[in-house]
């Protein structure tokens, strides 16, 4: 990661001081990347669970635009699923997230 990179992450760990505003801020890179992947974009919703040692964040989409954030043989969620673990990574939690029709 480069130094910028780095900083920016910093920050979001600084700002994201309990459990429910982490999840909040993955939550928004999330919709952050699904919104530019999607044609129809207010259609586009999250739900954030919460859990003890986890969230999982359910994402709903028309259903046109599953199979786009889903991509060939998965590869764009699997992406999706990556950066977001990684930032809850960073952030010292787990999220799971799932994709509804």
């Amino acid at each position: 990661m480069s130094a910028v990179q780095n900083e920016q992450v910093d920050a979001v760990t600084e700002y994201a001081s309990d459990e429910e505003m982490v999840s909040d801020r993955i939550a928004d890179l999330v919709e952050y990347l699904v919104v530019s992947i999607v044609d129809d974009v207010d259609s586009v919703s999250l739900e954030v669970i919460d859990g003890d040692l986890s969230s999982t964040i359910e994402v709903s989409v028309a259903d046109d635009d599953v199979a786009k954030v889903i991509g060939r043989h998965g590869r764009t969620i699997k992406a999706i699923r990556t950066l977001s673990r990684a930032l809850a990574a960073r952030l010292g939690t787990s999220v799971e997230v799932e994709v509804l029709g």
